[in-house]
């Protein structure tokens, strides 16, 4: 399959010039470091600061809060996996085929944007910007049940797993790679996407 996903997806956000040394895409990538090692509740602006290594008004001068960092991180995440359902591969053809481009392109996008997606899901909702992003996450894991469950009634997928049980499979599978994946070892992203289909769609038995 065409990986058409990850040419489209993997530009980041477009950059904000600051002050000297940085800009707002470089603070942006120090402080989803930051808060997916310390969290994000317990990540203080004088900690950023810290990191980065210029003071906290420094700072404000690329994001007016934490908070905003924040919102910026998470439509990194979920701007790149809700592009994917956007692609024609992912709305065109035989549904099998449709899902297996959305996978793909879904594990394109946890690799090139891997810092901005584990943060993503490790949200636990506990501001409004977080139970947002946490909604949109729902809606898509439900547009894939919806391609699982288009491909049962065509008869390319077994009909006797639920389609939910099916999509909350793959999903485990898929988001359990931001705990072990490295960028730039000798597993690469296509080779890791070709892995995990063929795990998922054809089994371990030769």
């Amino acid at each position: 399959m065409p990986n058409t996903a990850a040419a489209s997806l993997t530009t980041p956000a477009s950059s904000k010039r600051g002050r000297p040394g940085y800009d707002q895409q470089s603070v942006l990538r120090i402080a989803v470091d930051v808060f997916n090692k310390h969290g994000y509740d317990a990540t203080s602006m004088g900690l950023l600061a810290e990191h980065l290594g210029i003071s906290k008004s420094a700072i404000y001068h690329h994001v007016p809060s934490k908070e905003d960092l924040l919102r910026l991180a998470l439509e990194e995440a979920l701007g790149g996996l809700e592009g994917v359902l956007q692609l024609d591969g992912a709305t065109t053809g035989a549904p099998d085929a449709r899902l297996e481009f959305v996978l793909r392109g879904t594990i394109e996008v946890l690799v090139s944007r891997l810092p901005f997606v584990t943060l993503l899901l490790r949200l636990r909702g506990n501001t409004e910007m977080e139970r947002d992003a946490l909604a949109r996450r729902r809606v898509f894991d439900r547009t894939i049940t919806g391609l699982v469950s288009d491909a049962q009634r065509d008869g390319s997928l077994r009909t006797d797993i639920a389609p939910g049980t099916v999509t909350r499979l793959l999903f485990g599978t898929i988001n359990s790679i931001v705990e072990w994946y490295r960028p730039g070892g000798a597993l690469s992203a296509e080779k890791l996407a070709d892995d995990v289909l063929a795990i998922s769609f054809q089994g371990l038995h030769k």
